[in-house]
């Protein structure tokens, strides 16, 4: 599936423009490409302030989010590469916590695309080198780093020495590059492991577990799982919504408190939580454009795992109106039948700018109706309403309603 960007900055845009040209479509794994253009670069990730990283299938990006809560509120600074972006490319990119500019961004493109001739890297791997540049050249404390596709062959994998790593929830996604089954999976985004590097998961099905502690074993790397080595402190609160992002929450903590290196008091950190923010997960838009006054929602669910975390907070919360964006490759029987009992419809629309399952052919196989966009299938919807099943479907409801994360 590929990456789309687009930048209000002509700058920018001509840049990215440039990338889409020369890189090739779609995910690309391995890390010959993203190693060979850091080193033609000065190794960039040597210059790194110690790193978190995190990989998981769901939450990891939530995870992050409280790792640079934690870490603001002690009074560090604090470098994070997440993807993908809702809205703007720079949102993958946070420099000493401000999103990068456009015309550091211009240039900071510029300079790695101009160094990849004959690499032709993939546009998470130009994204990832950008990222390391931008940080190696602007002091800070951390830096947190969210994996992107898998772990082993991830181009964030190219950090030889982190100081934590951390596994969010896993569950079955991206099975044409991970493996079919839940342990092949556990086992590519746990090679994220490192020789001496604490590695702190969630509890995980008895494969998955089976599948990180076998890696952590041949990587020399401690492992500290949930329900074995911790639990998950029901007094963290998280301005995040769902008992998921609770143990999201959890897992940050144990990251931060499994070193030495950057002290975050525990009372600091659960107060942070309390106010981090990570857009696209279940959040309310404001009155805007698109909402017209209306109470409305939007959540990333994108996957099967991912919609089960959101059913059970909608079975707290209580039924919608969903408006529903599939991608091609994603299992929609399995999200459907995740969110329907907690529907009080369903339209089906399309997601703008990539490969997605037809509106029509969607509604005819679950019922509910189809409309050509967001902003048809809202106009007659009464509240409560909520915008799911792609993160660039909630990127493209919060551009129509004006709300650019920053």
């Amino acid at each position: 599936m590929p990456d789309f960007a687009r930048s209000t900055d002509a700058r920018v845009q001509a840049q990215l423009d440039r990338l889409a040209m020369q890189s090739p479509a779609g995910d690309r794994l391995g890390l010959e490409r993203t190693a060979e253009l850091l080193e033609r670069l000065g190794r960039p990730q040597d210059r790194l302030p110690p790193v978190f990283h995190v990989a998981g299938t769901n939450g990891k990006g939530s995870t992050c989010a409280f790792l640079r809560a934690g870490l603001e509120t002690a009074n560090y600074q604090v470098h994070a590469f997440t993807s993908p972006h809702l809205v703007r490319f720079n949102e993958r990119i946070r420099v000493r916590g401000k999103l990068v500019e456009d015309p550091a961004l211009a240039d900071l493109l510029d300079e790695v695309i101009g160094a990849s001739e004959g690499i032709e890297p993939s546009f998470f791997e130009v994204a990832t080198v950008v990222a390391f540049l931008a940080f190696a050249r602007a002091p800070a404390d951390a830096c947190i780093l969210e994996v992107g596709l898998g772990g082993r062959l991830d181009a964030t994998n190219v950090i030889e020495q982190p100081l934590v790593t951390g596994i969010a929830s896993l569950g079955l996604d991206h099975q044409q590059f991970l493996g079919s089954d839940i342990m092949s999976i556990a086992g590519e985004k746990a090679a994220i492991a490192k020789r001496g590097v604490p590695l702190v998961s969630l509890a995980q099905p008895t494969a998955a577990e089976e599948a990180i502690a076998r890696i952590a074993a041949e990587r020399g790397a401690p492992l500290f799982l949930e329900g074995r080595d911790w639990t998950v402190d029901a007094e963290l609160r998280p301005s995040l919504a769902g008992p998921h992002q609770r143990r999201n929450a959890a897992l940050a903590w144990e990251m931060l408190a499994i070193q030495d290196r950057l002290r975050v008091p525990r009372a600091t950190f659960a107060d942070a939580i309390k106010e981090a923010r990570w857009p696209a997960r279940f959040q309310q838009l404001g009155d805007g454009p698109l909402t017209r006054g209306v109470p409305t929602w939007i959540d990333g669910a994108h996957n099967p795992s991912a919609a089960a975390a959101l059913a059970d907070l909608l079975a707290e919360r209580g039924p919608m109106h969903l408006v529903l964006g599939i991608l091609a490759n994603k299992d929609a029987e399995a999200i459907v039948a995740a969110l329907a009992p907690h529907a009080l419809s369903l339209t089906f629309v399309p997601v703008p700018d990539h490969e997605h399952r037809n509106p029509l052919e969607l509604a005819r196989r679950f019922g509910g109706r189809a409309a050509a966009s967001i902003q048809e299938a809202l106009a007659d919807l009464p509240a409560p309403r909520l915008v799911v099943g792609s993160l660039y479907l909630a990127g493209e409801a919060l551009g129509a309603n004006g709300e650019v994360p920053d």
